[in-house]
């Protein structure tokens, strides 16, 4: 069985932890491979195929680097939180010995979450006229905001060829349910369910107090298109990462992943337990 880890390596107890856990999979005849080392690039990444397990240990934006390097796989992924908000983590050392929560993990006794993905093509045109796209996939928003040329964008969002309107203002979020508690939460929009599989758009400081955040069908295309009437330069970062389109930025069109994202934890209730500890403060003794 084959055990991919996945560090923040700027935190020291993070490795420290990674080096217990390889030290004791091992002596129960795992096989335990670590992540490259972006910072230092100290070596290329290693091939998580046929990993059985993803263990992150680090805050939030170290679990979203696990998921995406496992990509479409559907290999399951445990966070262990070394980080400041730890919302997508089953546990953290704070709360628990870690090596129990990996146990279970191990033994198929934890509950499995399966998260929407979101997908979007961003197409562009050169100053020649060609046209390019990228395409990205990720697990919590994709962004589009105001560059640092602009100072605010203008844009119509439509969803499933149907036009909702033309908003002016700092952007759009395109979140999934899982992204609801990030971005998308503090421009203003509901915190969901992560078995809700549709995607919440919520607009970012609209000129115009008739905007509102609203939600979609699993099946719905969202299609945000740049208005040329007032030409500006967006920025585009899916789950906080800018994307470099070539060209003038012409739409955004977003839509749910192919495959899903499956975050190990101990059951339902450990949503709306973050929910309480992380956005009301609440703290629990048991």
């Amino acid at each position: 069985m084959k055990i991919f880890l996945v560090p923040n390596y700027q935190k020291s107890e993070a490795v420290q932890s990674g080096l217990t856990l390889e030290l004791w999979l091992s002596r129960q005849g795992y096989e335990v491979v670590w992540a490259a080392d972006q910072k230092s690039k100290i070596a290329a990444e290693p091939d998580i195929d046929g990993s059985d397990l993803v263990i992150s240990l680090g805050g939030d934006g170290t679990l979203l680097r696990a998921v995406r390097i496992v990509g479409s796989r559907e290999i399951p992924i445990l966070g262990l939180s070394y980080g400041h908000l730890g919302f997508l983590t089953a546990a953290s050392p704070e709360e628990r010995d870690i090596l129990p929560v990996v146990a279970d993990a191990l033994a198929g006794e934890m509950h499995v979450s399966r998260r929407a993905t979101i997908h979007c093509d961003v197409y562009s045109v050169d100053e020649r006229g060609e046209e390019h796209t990228i395409s990205a996939f990720g697990l919590n928003d994709i962004a589009l905001t105001r560059g640092p040329l602009s100072d605010m964008v203008e844009f119509d969002i439509s969803v499933s060829g149907h036009h909702i309107d033309r908003l002016r203002g700092d952007g759009v979020v395109v979140s999934t349910a899982t992204g609801s508690t990030g971005y998308a939460l503090s421009a203003g929009g509901p915190i969901v369910s992560p078995e809700y599989t549709g995607l919440v758009c919520v607009p970012i400081a609209p000129h115009t107090i008739q905007a509102r955040a609203f939600l979609t069908s699993p099946s719905d295309i969202v299609e945000v298109t740049m208005s040329h009437d007032r030409p500006s330069v967006p920025a585009i970062a899916v789950d906080g990462r800018f994307l470099t389109p070539t060209g003038v930025v012409e739409r955004l069109v977003s839509r749910r992943g192919e495959a899903d994202v499956l975050l190990l934890d101990y059951g339902p209730e450990s949503f709306y337990n973050s929910v309480s500890r992380v956005f009301y403060g609440v703290r629990r003794n048991d």
